[in-house]
């Protein structure tokens, strides 16, 4: 049997990882935001990378574009996605259809520091999966979100939080 390209990818790279594991530590790229007006702002990376947010009029922004948490669920869904084909391909599943919404509920008071109690982050977060295949059941479906849910890694560091080390530059 012949691998997608992506499968030969992704197991070529696992296993040349498998052999090297000091080859798999990764420095990501990274993202910086800067204001351009009003609370819209211009997020670019090192390699031409380009998105603008802003918040919506009721919040004081021109809405002229998704918000930074609409983008966090955005990149959730992406990345799930992304490592639900990618494993299917290894495996050999030919999906016909793949659909990853990532839904999430929070509190505006702690974003406007109204009370302090409460966390400006999401407080609930929900993935929801749509997916078929020409040659896969449903149990493997299931086994196949299963395990991309546990390998992606945004999703992974969503779960598992790590330490964000904030660092302030005055001037």
């Amino acid at each position: 049997m012949t691998l997608s390209p992506i499968a030969s990818a992704w197991t070529s790279l696992g296993e040349t990882l498998r052999a090297h594991p000091e080859k798999a530590r990764a420095k990501y790229a990274p993202a910086t935001a800067t204001l351009e007006s009003g609370l819209k702002c211009r997020v670019t990376g090192p390699s031409g990378e380009r998105i603008e947010t802003d918040m919506p009029p009721a919040l004081g922004g021109a809405g002229a574009g998704p918000n930074p948490g609409w983008f966090f669920r955005a990149s959730l869904a992406a990345c799930c996605a992304t490592v639900i084909a990618a494993q299917a391909a290894r495996l050999g599943i030919d999906l016909t259809n793949l659909e990853v919404t990532v839904e999430g509920e929070g509190d505006n008071r702690g974003m406007l520091g109204a009370d302090d109690a409460i966390s400006a982050g999401h407080s609930t977060m929900r993935t929801n999966v749509r997916i078929s295949a020409r040659n896969a059941t449903a149990q493997q479906l299931e086994e196949l979100v299963q395990w991309a849910a546990a390998h992606s890694p945004v999703g992974c560091t969503a779960r598992d939080a790590p330490t964000n080390i904030l660092s302030v530059m005055v001037g």
